[in-house]
């Protein structure tokens, strides 16, 4: 139902800068194992198959060129030594290196694909190019960082799908890079850097000197293999989309602070990751699956290190450094506590209590930063949910010329255990959307725990 209609690389300007190579830091080397990040950004644009091939297609080719001279290392490849005791990974970008661009139609359902109901998460690969494949040259494994894909359904809308290596990085810098691509192609033209956009950053002295950590974690990660990526089909999921209006987060965070009234203060973030965690640790039961009563809970919260001030790095890192960058911590519930009737309750004061704790205290933030490895490890084994995606870094505000993206999807929650998405509601009330890829039985039973969760 979708046929791919050419696949090309697109490469910065002749007039870019010819090489250009970006050591590895600590926060870069830790997703080295990583699968690819992979989203879909879906637009209302009905425009004809011709339209598409003869104006929106050369525009996008073009506006990403432009972006590139600007973001070479997205256009660049991983160099993952093959005698890992003499050398580390980095990512070199050289001319001839090229962003590989795929242009597809779709006969899709449109309006099927961009819905918030239960969806097969199968389809949606449809619109989303592999990554390219790893070759060997000289000492090194080359990996491309990215892929791109444009996806018209004749008549509805364009689809831009988008995969990448997370050593690339973080979804700060990959958002900027999508919004410099759109704007650009909105202009026609580069002005969107002419006109005082701040330059992307890819200076890693700004961390100081981190040679230390950076080598210790290298000796341990380099005993992973660096293996080719795959869409993870069939993936038995479904994937829906929920939102929270501000009057639903009003209800939570009423709820929470009722129940504890100690709390200073409660995030909107804290309540929308708290009761979605919460629902999803419920469901399990709910849809039949065997639980362990007496084990323990995790979600894992990331936040965004520029520009905060922390432990490690004096002054903070810029707002523009374009890599990876994120703090943040686990934090752990009893499932027994998670899953009672007062499970939500628990989980956002324990996650209001970390937020205060380590991302908000200039002192813990990014602290330790050696002993992340070991601590991570003692994860494994215990359920784990994930958080995607922020408010702040939002890619569906990024505007290629065809307004504010109808769905954002990220389709890499496939792959992990389970987790949740966060991006701002396209309604005007300034609420959220949260979405999940759960088993059709176990989404059934989320939707239900979810939706009562908030009628009080």
């Amino acid at each position: 139902m979708t046929t791919v209609l050419e696949t090309t690389g697109i490469p910065p300007p002749l007039e870019s800068v010819a090489e250009l190579t970006v050591p590895l830091c600590f926060f870069d080397i830790m997703w080295l194992p990583f699968h690819p990040i992979r989203r879909l950004i879906f637009y209302n644009h009905p425009c004809t198959e011709e339209e598409f091939s003869t104006a929106v297609v050369p525009n996008l080719k073009h506006s990403l060129s432009l972006t590139l001279k600007h973001y070479l290392p997205v256009a660049g490849n991983l160099l993952y030594p093959l005698d890992t005791d003499k050398s580390q990974a980095l990512i070199r970008y050289v001319s001839g290196d090229t962003a590989p661009l795929t242009i597809a139609v779709s006969l899709r359902d449109f309006d099927e694909v961009t819905g918030s109901h239960a969806r097969d998460s199968d389809q949606f690969y449809d619109f989303l190019p592999p990554m390219p494949p790893l070759v060997e040259e000289e000492n090194y494994k080359i990996a491309p960082l990215i892929a791109l894909q444009a996806t018209l359904f004749p008549g509805r809308g364009i689809c831009i799908g988008l995969s990448n290596h997370h050593c690339l990085g973080d979804a700060r810098s990959v958002v900027g890079f999508v919004s410099a691509w759109a704007g650009t192609n909105k202009c026609g033209g580069d002005e969107h850097f002419k006109n005082g956009s701040t330059p992307p950053l890819f200076d890693r002295s700004v961390f100081g000197d981190m040679k230390g950590i950076s080598d210790k974690l290298w000796s341990t990660m380099r005993n992973v293999p660096l293996t080719p990526s795959r869409f993870p089909v069939p993936t038995n999921r479904v994937r829906a989309s929920f939102t929270l209006h501000q009057s639903d987060i009003k209800v939570l965070k009423d709820l929470v602070l009722s129940n504890k009234p100690g709390l200073v203060y409660i995030s909107t973030f804290a309540v929308a990751a708290a009761h979605t965690w919460s629902a999803v640790v419920k469901s399990a039961a709910a849809a039949g699956e065997e639980v362990d009563e007496d084990g323990t809970e995790v979600i894992l919260i990331p936040a965004d290190g520029r520009g905060r001030p922390n432990a490690l790095v004096d002054p903070p890192v810029p707002v523009n450094y374009f890599g990876n960058c994120l703090g943040g911590g686990a934090v752990t519930v009893e499932h027994k506590k998670l899953a009672a009737e007062e499970g939500f309750v628990a989980a956002a004061e324990a996650i209001a209590d970390m937020i205060k704790n380590r991302v908000n205290n200039k002192e813990n933030f990014l602290k330790d930063l050696d002993n992340w490895l070991s601590e991570m490890s003692k994860m494994v084994g215990l359920s784990t949910f994930g958080v995607s995606g922020s408010p702040k870094f939002d890619l569906s505000n990024a505007d290629f010329g065809w307004g504010k993206a109808r769905r954002l999807e990220v389709l890499s929650m496939d792959e992990e255990k389970y987790s949740m998405t966060l991006c701002n509601s396209p309604d005007s009330d300034g609420g959220l959307v949260v979405g999940t890829s759960l088993s059709e039985k176990r989404m059934e039973a989320f939707a239900t725990i979810f939706e009562d969760g908030l009628k009080f």
